[in-house]
């Protein structure tokens, strides 16, 4: 019987610190039996996204210990980025890689909410499959007004957090507040625009995106929104299933980027999220530069990946894994902004020989088994 595996996917509210990022990123090591895959900073986001794996109550105390030190190093009373946030530690998701349901990590992620909340005085909501009724299953639900409006959130009686206190004390006031989830498998993917225009890159997300865009009266920016007989904003849905969606300029490379987020690659796969991208750019006078791949990916998608850009250039699917992943990289773009080193961003190159033998990702079929918000 395979070992009980899931794999923990803290972000962090902190990008341009070398230092607190290694001081926060390698308490994860400190417990026996978890192993730290990947730490993934971004400047302009000033978030990090970080990945380890282990058996489930290792990797609880693990993430209980990162989000400690988080707490004790990052202010968030200072804290500026493009990324979405309310938390020192802003969201901390637990995803079933194997001899797991999905459903079992919602107890974990109930038992690490606890911990914080009493133990380190942290106020925080559960999302996706952790979350305790509908109205928080959603992520951006839980974090709307993000840390500016997280006084106001805790005060309101609808909104009084899962865990941790319910008043925008000192101390909260430092730390900010934490989503803890159980949920599928994610890739957080960002792809890369010859524009310096937020507008025209969330043009496009909207496109794209299974939210699509709200309707309104006339110009279909400024216009009047149009509302449905609940006073509900109408919306008009994007092209593809399972993808979340902004757009964003990043000043560090000087591009717009949409940043996606995958939620289910058996639906909605990232080679056809960068290829309708690249259309909907096209149709806007845009052109795709490339993409970007924000943590670690199943091997899968990758060689899902090359083998769709082979069929489109009539090639035979019958080479060597590592000619596909070559292929993948750079029908992808994935090199665009900086190299890509598939044995750091693959997630089975990443895990060892001993740990490869224990998984059984069967990342063919997600809906039974899956393996950064």
């Amino acid at each position: 019987m395979h070992k009980q595996l899931i794999e923990c996917v803290p972000n962090i509210s902190e990008g341009r610190d070398s230092k607190i990022i290694e001081s926060i990123s390698q308490v994860v090591e400190t417990v026996e039996g978890v192993k730290l895959l990947d730490v993934d900073p971004g400047k302009a986001t000033n978030r990090t996204v970080i990945t380890f794996v282990g058996e489930p109550d290792p990797v609880i105390e693990a993430a209980f210990r990162l989000i400690k030190k988080a707490s004790e190093l990052i202010d968030m009373r200072k804290h500026t980025g493009e990324h979405p946030r309310f938390g020192a530690t802003d969201v901390c998701p637990l995803v079933p890689i194997s001899g797991i349901t999905l459903e079992e990590p919602a107890k974990y992620a109930h038992k690490l909410g606890e911990l914080v909340g009493k133990e380190l005085g942290i106020p925080g909501y559960f999302y996706e499959n952790a979350a305790k009724e509908e109205k928080r299953k959603n992520l951006a639900s839980c974090r709307s007004g993000e840390y500016e409006g997280l006084a106001n959130k805790l005060s309101d009686p609808a909104w009084k957090p899962d865990f941790g206190p319910a008043e925008f004390t000192d101390s909260v006031a430092k730390t900010g507040a934490t989503a803890i989830s159980a949920r599928d498998f994610l890739i957080a993917y960002n792809v890369n625009l010859n524009t310096t225009s937020t507008r025209r890159a969330n043009a496009i997300a909207f496109d794209i995106r299974e939210a699509g865009r709200i309707k309104r009266e006339g110009n279909p920016i400024t216009g009047k929104k149009v509302l449905d007989a609940n006073g509900e904003p109408v919306r008009i849905p994007g092209k593809l299933k399972a993808v979340k969606g902004i757009g964003w300029y990043i000043e560090e490379y000087g591009i717009a980027q949409i940043s996606y987020n995958l939620t289910n690659i058996t639906i909605t796969s990232m080679h056809q999220v960068f290829d309708e991208s690249c259309k909907a750019a096209l149709k806007r006078g845009i052109r795709v530069t490339g993409s970007e791949l924000i943590g670690l990916i199943p091997l899968q998608a990758m060689l899902d990946a090359a083998d769709f850009y082979l069929v489109k250039q009539q090639r035979s699917l019958g080479i060597a894994e590592s000619e596909k992943i070559k292929i993948a990289v750079k029908s992808l773009g994935l090199d665009d902004l900086k190299p890509f080193n598939p044995d750091e961003k693959i997630i089975e190159y990443m895990l060892c020989d001993d740990e490869k033998k224990l998984i059984d990702l069967k990342l063919d079929d997600f809906s039974d088994e899956t393996a950064g918000e």
